[in-house]
């Protein structure tokens, strides 16, 4: 489904070059949830914008979905970007004077379907999120994650192959945090592959697989060690009363 290989990414400023991604490898199979986890500015963001073409690359080369995108022009991955990648960030990006119908319909339009399947798309995908009872609500009328949902339903009206999300429950309170992730988990099972950046080791030990990214390179971890980190952080408090 996305096979990087040997990525760089370099950030040049007139006096200092910044390193971001250095022989960076990593597969991601078709339907697997996949969450990234590591320390700040160790290169997680870059990789997730490179992943959803928002950024380039130095060199390398970057495969998604059978399709070489080391070579694309601007035109060419926008238009690949649309059909393919559906993108959760942690601030969840809704218009404020929209209702929820007409946020999830902005990017519809822009791909050009048609009014009667744009509502079709629309009630779907927040029907799956739970909320097709409130599609003419405001976000400002919802709580926050239940606007998390709104962008996840707007990520699915696309019908993605691919999932990116960025910290997609970093704004929310812990049970808000686990009903976010039990709709990303019934996604991935309905077939849609997930890559979640995230700094919680509760959430991430419930992705299939857990990547962890320092100093721009990848290696893959076991959930038992992302388990035990994350019983270290509540024991931590204990520890010190």
């Amino acid at each position: 489904m996305l096979t990087m290989t040997n990525i760089k990414k370099v950030f040049r400023t007139e006096v200092v070059e910044t390193h971001a991604l250095r022989d960076f490898n990593l597969q991601v199979n078709e339907g697997e949830f996949v969450a990234v986890t590591g320390p700040s500015g160790s290169g997680k963001t870059t990789f997730l914008n490179i992943a959803g073409m928002l950024e380039t690359f130095n060199s390398g080369s970057y495969v998604l979905d059978g399709e070489d995108v080391s070579h694309l022009n601007d035109n060419q991955r926008s238009k690949l970007r649309n059909e393919k990648i559906g993108f959760i960030f942690q601030s969840y990006n809704l218009i404020p004077d929209l209702n929820l119908f007409d946020n999830v319909d902005v990017p519809l339009r822009y791909r050009g379907f048609n009014a009667k399947e744009r509502k079709s798309r629309i009630e779907e995908s927040l029907e799956i999120v739970g909320l097709a009872s409130r599609m003419k609500h405001l976000p400002s009328q919802l709580s926050g994650g239940q606007q998390q949902r709104v962008a996840i339903a707007r990520a699915l009206a696309g019908k993605p192959r691919f999932l990116l999300a960025d910290e997609p429950t970093g704004n929310l309170d812990s049970a808000m945090a686990q009903s976010v992730m039990e709709l990303l988990k019934n996604i991935n099972k309905a077939g849609t592959t997930i890559v979640m950046v995230t700094h919680d080791p509760h959430l991430a030990t419930q992705a299939t697989r857990n990547i962890f990214v320092k100093d721009g390179q990848v290696s893959d971890i076991d959930t038992e060690q992302v388990a035990a980190s994350a019983a270290d952080v509540v024991a931590m408090p204990a520890a010190q009363a």
